[in-house]
């Protein structure tokens, strides 16, 4: 409640005056100390709660940031005393069926800072259109990194990141098709207009109007998540949960990256850095009788690769033994451009896979581009490209390299994927205890 007060553009005072004091009990609802807006609508919630008496608990049903809307009791001030009751700094509550865990991001900093917080927050309830899913595991991405860090800086905080879930839908909201008890996946692209021409053309990832998970609405580092029943995938048949959390980013882009640089089956694939997205792709080349080669500072990468089934790996593509028909830059570094174009054939493709990158040194025209060389780069996904690959994860079948954390440790695992120190992708397993 107090957040929203916030986000009303009005004087806390006059927004809990329109209010009456039955939303007492819930004036904190995930505020925190540091938390933008905290200290003068904590003040307002004190002052008001002096002025409204004394009051039992209530179960409120107010706007939320955390996606939805929240109910039951989660802490706050006692509108006699001001006192803080429950809540994440006042003395411990039980812990209520309706609330969740989560893994909440109040702040941009470093992932050195480990701004990522613990907390205890309402359970959220799915509207119209949504599932919720009581999430089994999460798989960590260089993406989340971005978002944290503030290299993409997030449209509000505070927030849940997140955006590689798999979970059991366990409520549906009206005019849901999907019963409760099914194991789905939910990706980063989360929400399109559906009429654009983008949308009409079959290129949703290009829409305007996209919304992404764990950017624009809570993500998956938590309990229980949201997301729209169109927007969720059913994963293959007895696919191993923690396994299948990392198709659904890293696997989602590599495959549409390798689409796009249109190598064909048989031919040459070069990979330029060799982290969670380009273990899934080797997969999927090698299956494909392509050859390939992969490009890393990484020894520990390189060792990876080449155990992976690499037909060369090494730091410098000039030592290539071909060049490549295709090639597939994953690394966030726009000075590997140059080196990765003079690394391909004429007439072949250069599939650029970040979301985020570097600046790109100078291209020299003749040695770059000409022989028609092609530079182009990859935006997130579309649906048909979720339901191919996951046909795909089931017929190979792919098994990405993963390596697991608890839900409270995801600063820990997302300061190793800074690191590189994680072979293949950093899971946090939240289901079972996690």
């Amino acid at each position: 409640m107090l957040l929203w007060a916030a986000q009303q553009s009005q004087p806390g005072a006059a927004l809990l005056d329109r209010h009456p004091p039955h939303f007492s009990t819930c004036f904190y609802n995930g505020l925190q100390k540091g938390d933008k807006d905290y200290d003068s609508i904590a003040l307002t919630a004190k002052q008001k709660g002096e002025k409204y008496g004394t009051l039992k608990p209530h179960t409120s049903d107010v706007p939320d940031i955390f996606g939805g809307r929240r109910g039951g009791p989660c802490g706050g001030w006692c509108a006699r005393t001001g006192a803080r009751v429950g809540g994440a700094t006042g003395a411990k509550p039980r812990r209520k069926a309706h609330c969740m865990k989560a893994m909440v991001l109040p702040a941009s900093a470093p992932i050195e800072e480990a701004p990522l917080q613990l907390r205890e927050l309402p359970r959220p309830d799915p509207g119209a259109g949504e599932v919720r899913l009581r999430v089994r595991c999460c798989a960590v991405c260089r993406t989340d990194l971005h978002v944290i860090e503030g290299d993409l800086p997030a449209p509000r905080l505070p927030l849940i990141p997140g955006h590689q879930i798999v979970g059991v839908v366990d409520a549906v909201g009206p005019g849901c098709r999907l019963k409760p008890g099914i194991l789905v996946g939910v990706a980063w692209l989360r929400g399109t207009c559906g009429s654009c021409a983008h949308c009409t053309a079959g290129r949703e990832n290009l829409c305007d109007d996209s919304r992404y998970t764990g950017f624009h609405t809570d993500g998956g580092y938590a309990e229980y998540a949201l997301a729209p029943e169109d927007w969720v995938y059913e994963l293959p048949e007895g696919f191993d949960e923690y396994r299948a959390a990392p198709l659904l980013c890293a696997g989602l882009i590599g495959y549409r990256a390798l689409e796009r640089c249109g190598v064909a089956p048989g031919e040459r694939l070069a990979i330029f850095g060799f982290g969670s997205s380009a273990h899934v792709v080797l997969q999927i080349a090698l299956h494909r009788g392509c050859t390939v080669y992969v490009v890393s500072r990484s020894r520990t990468h390189l060792e990876h690769a080449q155990r992976m089934g690499a037909a060369w790996a090494g730091s410098d593509p000039a030592g290539m033994p071909e060049p490549a028909d295709g090639a597939i830059l994953f690394a966030p570094a726009g000075a590997l451009v140059p080196p990765a174009l003079a690394a391909l054939r004429k007439g072949g493709t250069l599939a650029l896979a970040g979301i985020y990158m570097s600046s790109v040194p100078g291209l020299d025209y003749e040695r770059h581009l000409f022989y028609e060389r092609t530079l182009l780069s990859v935006t997130a996904n579309t649906r048909a490209d979720g339901l191919a690959l996951m046909a795909l994860a089931g017929e190979i079948p792919i098994r990405p390299e993963i390596q697991l954390f608890s839900l409270a440790e995801a600063n820990r695992a997302l300061q190793a994927l800074k690191q590189g120190s994680i072979a293949g992708t950093g899971v946090l397993t939240v289901g079972n205890g996690g």
